[in-house]
């Protein structure tokens, strides 16, 4: 199982990490940017290996480098996460998430989906990371939203 921590923001073409390091040439041609089409490009790539290689794509908000384990985390698909306003996440919780993965690869295998936090005390801190997933009801993320290269 390959276990891939990506961004959110894919289904948004102005995603301002598509802007870094853009620059236009003097025939009008782009070079450089444009970070979060090419994570999607090697995402799709990553699932176009099934069955043969299995995987699991995590879409975190905003990190933060504050501790995990204190949070309720949600997910979601097409940078749509419903239960918070909030669009950040703990680093320490993405990791606990990528790891929850290798160790439910039954739960995790073929998934791509987006992850955040609640706000410390607005909500139980997760600690069932086999169920998760459920509430996504086997969506994934589409690959079709968003600019394509």
């Amino acid at each position: 199982l390959v276990v891939l921590c990506s961004t959110m923001g894919g289904t948004n073409p102005d995603h301002p990490l598509n802007n870094l390091g853009k620059t236009v040439n003097p025939d009008g041609t782009v070079s450089g940017g444009m970070i979060v089409q090419w994570k999607r490009k090697a995402e799709v790539y990553l699932m176009e290996q099934s069955p043969k290689l299995k995987y699991t794509i995590v879409h975190p908000g905003g990190l933060l480098n504050e501790p995990g384990g204190e949070r309720e985390l949600l997910v979601g698909v097409d940078d749509k996460v419903d239960g918070t306003d909030s669009r950040t996440v703990p680093r320490e919780d993405v990791a606990q998430v990528m790891l929850e993965a290798l160790r439910h690869p039954d739960k995790y295998a073929g998934r791509s989906f987006d992850l955040l936090a609640k706000p410390v005390g607005e909500g139980p801190a997760t600690t069932d990371f086999a169920s998760l997933l459920d509430r996504l009801e086997g969506k994934n993320c589409d690959y079709s939203l968003g600019a394509t290269m």
